[in-house]
């Protein structure tokens, strides 16, 4: 029988703590990256949330304005993958924190749908860091594409090849992602690494069979997991293309993005996490 996801283990839309000083790390200001710091592997949603306090009592900032933060990161010198690592990091323990939250946890394997850019690319980092931390994962290259198509991305979907935890499956055309979604219900927790902020009008093959297979997931009672925005959402605006993801909880990067604070954007992002990912002030303009 399906069974809808239970609410999820904290209170407010918008995750943010009503008094960031009290977050572990906050003395220096912010705790420290995820990928540096062991001890979100034993914090639940609410843990998170206060832990990632700082970044959530930001101001919200556009796509194109996250965008120039990450270029000018790279530029005072922290290297893009080291930012991806961080991303897929703290996605990986967020979905963690969701399946214990929801009593999925070792119930099934951990399904990421990635495309082939760098959204897909921390889906591959949690892949790998979930596997760590004891999970089954089936990882998803849903592109036309061979390969990812960033030197990040693809260095991330390599270095999965040898782990015993992980499945990889390539699925370039809609045929392909149909039969990966074949038996959805026997999944934990579906996470929605397709598209970040570049979406412009209806989404084309194979990501749109992609996005339908995430649907009924959903309909089944699977909890859903964005990174960054749910595939289809405008990070600046909230509009939503055809088809779109509706999540459960979507994590979000270093600042809340405005077109998640939409009316529409907020709906289909449900709950939000803001994690940091190692952006140094210098290179935050927002």
């Amino acid at each position: 029988m399906n069974r809808r996801a239970r609410p999820l283990g904290y209170a407010s839309r918008t995750m943010a703590s009503l008094d960031p000083t009290t977050a572990p790390g906050s003395g220096s200001g912010e705790s420290p990256a995820p990928a540096d710091d062991p001890a979100i592997w034993e914090l639940d949603l609410r843990g998170l949330r206060r832990r990632w306090a700082v970044a959530a009592k930001r101001g919200a900032i556009t796509a194109e304005a996250m965008r120039g933060a990450d270029r000018r990161a790279q530029a005072v010198g922290v290297p893009s993958h080291r930012l991806m690592e961080h991303a897929g990091t703290a996605v990986a323990a967020a979905v963690r924190a969701l399946a214990l939250d929801q009593d999925r946890w070792g119930r099934g394997p951990i399904l990421i749908l990635c495309g082939p850019g760098n959204n897909g690319g921390d889906g591959f980092v949690a892949a790998r860091r979930l596997a760590r931390a004891g999970a089954d994962v089936v990882v998803a290259l849903v592109a036309s594409e061979a390969r990812p198509t960033g030197a990040d991305a693809a260095r991330n979907w390599d270095r999965l090849d040898s782990d015993h935890r992980v499945t990889r499956v390539q699925t370039p055309v809609a045929r392909d992602v149909a039969i990966l979604g074949q038996g959805i219900e026997k999944a934990a927790i579906v996470v929605d690494a397709l598209l970040g902020s570049g979406v412009r009008g209806a989404l084309r093959e194979p990501i749109r069979s992609a996005v339908e297979v995430i649907l009924r997931a959903r309909a089944a009672g699977i909890p859903i997991l964005a990174v960054d925005t749910p595939t289809a959402v405008d990070l600046s605006s909230g509009e939503p293309s055809d088809p779109v993801v509706a999540a459960d909880l979507t994590v979000t990067f270093h600042r809340p993005k405005m077109g998640l604070l939409t009316r529409r954007g907020a709906a289909l992002a449900g709950r939000v996490l803001v994690a940091p990912i190692g952006i140094p002030p210098g290179a935050d303009r927002g």
